[in-house]
């Protein structure tokens, strides 16, 4: 088939306003009369509140409101409902909510703070998930029996002990992965506005903007009908926006109280101290494998500090086990998890989900693997390689599947010449595969989307998607899929998705879910509405609508395309008449999928996404210096829609990856975050990123839109893995902790010559 949108390269549809500075995001939203909330914290991660006097700043002038747990509704909200917007009796991590403040001004609404005055009384803490779980641990929840989680994610398949007694090698290691911080451009922020009625409307960077608005209503103890959530545009989610968290909570607390919209904005501390972090856990993986190469079994238990809040950041075993028992043709695989309560701050869900935790730990064993075997490396993944027609033991049933070619396209594409490594550099190449959802995740009964696509007089088509744009260039990509669906120049199409009173419902942007469930829906909808433009241009033109087509703007006769009109003369054709018609379609696209069972078995999404990387490093011996040279990423995408933005994805995916391999830690000890500013968090620098060399392989999805597939987090998912391997190839030295900065490097290659 012909396409001709599809395939071409498109700028993002923000991205002249945005570079030209006209972007107006959340924190440049003024409203009239608009106040500015502040919240003050906790400052012990585990303590009893004794008193709380906040007489000193409600007098303060210019103050509207001061509010603390006795004024918060007794409705908790989060993941399992186990967290109050504010905390009254106990504090359980430095992220605690205790007081809140509205004033004119943001300066004045901090004063405020300075005078609230809260006496403490410290209680034991405890910071480590399996000494949460000791006899006699302090309780995080005192009104539980103990701090293990009610969350726990076991599976098995196939006969693991017998593989693992009958296998030629079986590798064994624990593998740790710290806190890290999403490092958004843009602070989380709130803003809250009660009209005369008792309507709320929030604006909000959230990512699911209906489940938000149930979940807004319920925390508030109010209707969710009652409740408007409007979306301007985010610098940078990462998937930091799939809770509800306090701050909007108290925000629209805040401005019922004073009566006045409130604005609640984070400063760049606060956000390091409150936005939600990659979870830190430990991964105790056995990977067993027969002596031609052929894996036999996996065996993996993780231990996940949940933090004193259950958070979707708990619920990332739901990946990892994805990955345990579908990256490459595993037989026989078993998982289980230990989640615990702790006194640290707890986690949200970050770009990958999970995925790079486990990817780090299977990807690195494959390697050892190999090692022990006497393999080539890329060759036992490739006997190995998840193939079209396979299914995997959860159930997944792969359909398009591209691994073999992107494996192959790596290798070659690795070759290329680089200047050799100066005198006192070791050189290393390492490779990791990639296995992720791509065609939705069905998560919750629905992972459907909705769209509206209307024509007006002028030609002017509007997409009324349920789609979140989050910098993620949904946008573009919808209205290129309602263009070349349509015949009609990709110009004319404009996208509306930022008000949930206006949009139609969707679960929201998460698991790469967008271009293929949101195109799905797009699609559906514009092949309606061309459907019912042939039949006003079949009067027109004297010709059955069958006999028509639309291309390039034109509604024309098949077998005589001379005999043509534009076709938004045939819309207006439709309107300006008796017993005319407007020409608006719409569509819900809900995917042919299966929530997983309680046995964790199901096909949770209609297509996977496949991907491997290269990476070539040098490493410093005398220093532990790692500088990286080259990233092949090869990525099995379906078709690539828009293949500038594509790339752009990965590249975005590859830079966080390294960050996330080399740099990136948040400290937390004993409860307090440490490194609290860009001086102390190491983002890595465009000065430090290597060449990138993206290539796409295209399998042609038969479910996707245009065939396309996901990809948005398909790029940072192998990145850590394949650093690590390549760290290994240039020095002997296996990392199984993140991030592998200089000084580990130093000491270990210091350890190996001490012994």
């Amino acid at each position: 088939m012909a396409l001709d949108v599809i395939g071409r390269a498109v700028p993002k549809r923000d991205g002249a306003e945005k570079v030209t500075g006209r972007t107006r995001y959340l924190h440049d939203l003024a409203l009239p009369r608009m106040a500015h909330g502040k919240i003050l914290r906790a400052r012990h991660p585990h303590a009893r509140i004794v008193r709380i006097d906040t007489a000193r700043a409600a007098a303060l002038p210019g103050v509207l409101a001061v509010l603390t747990g006795a004024d918060a509704p007794p409705h908790r909200f989060g993941f399992v409902r186990d967290q109050p917007a504010l905390k009254a009796g106990v504090v359980r991590c430095v992220r605690d909510e205790v007081a809140a403040v509205a004033a004119e001004r943001a300066d004045i609404a901090e004063e405020a703070l300075a005078l609230i005055e809260v006496e403490y009384a410290e209680l034991p803490a405890v910071f480590d998930p399996l000494e949460a779980l000791r006899p006699g641990a302090p309780l995080v929840h005192e009104d539980r029996p103990g701090n293990l989680t009610d969350l726990r994610y076991q599976f098995g398949h196939g006969d693991v002990e017998g593989a693992l007694a009958e296998a030629a090698v079986v590798v064994d290691g624990e593998f740790r992965l710290n806190f890290v911080t999403p490092a958004c451009l843009g602070t989380m922020v709130a803003v809250a506005d009660w009209d005369a009625d008792g309507r709320l409307t929030m604006w909000s960077t959230t990512q699911v903007p209906f489940l938000y608005q149930r979940d807004l209503a319920h925390a508030l103890g109010i209707g969710g009908d009652r409740v408007r959530v409007i979306q301007p545009p985010v610098g940078g989610n990462f998937g930091r926006g799939l809770d509800l968290y306090p701050i909007d909570v108290i925000a629209a607390l805040l401005a019922r109280r004073a009566r006045r919209p409130v604005k609640i904005e984070f400063e760049r501390v606060e956000e390091f101290v409150a936005c939600p972090t990659r979870e830190p856990c430990r991964i105790r993986l056995r990977t067993a494998a027969a002596a031609d190469g052929r894996l036999l079994a996996r065996d993996c238990h993780v231990v996940i500090d949940n933090g004193a809040y259950v958070s979707w950041g708990s619920t990332t075993p739901y990946v990892m086990l994805a990955t345990v028992a579908g990256l490459y043709r595993v037989p026989a695989v078993r998982f289980d998890t230990t989640i615990a309560y702790t006194n640290n701050p707890y986690s949200g869900s970050m770009r990958g989900y999970g995925n790079l935790e486990s990817t780090f730990a299977v990807e690195s064993q494959m390697d050892e693997v190999a090692d022990r075997l006497g393999l080539d490396r890329l060759e036992l993944r490739r006997r190995n390689a998840t193939r079209p027609g396979d299914a995997n033991p959860q159930g997944f049933t792969i359909t398009s599947c591209a691994m073999g070619a992107c494996l192959e396209a790596v290798a070659e594409d690795v070759r290329g010449a680089l200047p050799a490594p100066a005198p006192g550099w070791r050189r290393g190449v390492g490779y990791a595969g990639m296995f992720h959802v791509a065609g939705g995740a069905r998560i919750y009964r629905s992972d459907g989307c909705g769209a509206i696509v209307r024509l007006d007089d002028f030609g002017k088509v509007s997409l009324v998607t349920g789609a979140t744009e989050i910098g993620q260039g949904s946008e573009t990509v919808l209205a290129m899929i309602v263009a070349e669906t349509l015949g009609v120049p990709l110009e004319r199409v404009e996208v509306v998705n930022s008000d949930t009173a206006v949009k139609p419902w969707d679960v929201g942007v998460h698991a790469s879910r967008t271009t293929f469930i949101a195109g799905n829906a797009a699609r559906l909808a514009a092949e309606k509405l061309r459907a019912r433009l042939l039949e006003m241009a079949s009067e027109e033109l004297e010709a059955p609508a069958e006999a028509l087509a639309v291309r390039d703007g034109w509604v024309f006769v098949r077998e005589t395309p001379a005999r043509r009109i534009p076709y938004d003369r045939a819309a207006r054709a439709g309107h300006l008449r008796e017993g005319g018609q407007t020409l608006v379609a719409e569509a819900f696209y809900d995917p042919p999928t299966a929530m997983l069972d309680k046995d964790l078995r199901g096909n949770v999404s209609a297509a996977y996404g496949f991907a491997a990387q290269a990476v070539v490093l040098d490493v410093e011996a005398a220093t532990g210096v790692i500088r990286v040279r080259r990233v092949v990423s090869a990525h099995d995408v379906g078709r690539a829609l828009n293949p500038p933005a594509a790339e752009g994805q990965i590249h975005g995916g590859i830079h966080m990856g390294l960050g996330y391999a080399l740099s990136e830690r948040l400290v937390v000890e004993e409860g307090q975050v440490l490194t609290a500013s860009f001086m102390d968090y190491a983002v890595l620098k465009a000065a430090d990123m290597p060449e990138l060399r993206v290539r796409f392989v295209e399998s042609v999805d038969a479910e996707g839109p245009f065939g396309a597939k996901g990809l948005g987090e398909s790029g940072v998912i192998p990145v850590s893995a394949a650093v690590a391997n390549a760290v290994h190839d240039a020095i002997g030295v296996r990392f199984r902790e993140l991030p592998i900065t200089p000084a580990a490097v130093h000491a270990a290659l210091a350890a190996r010559e001490a012994a």
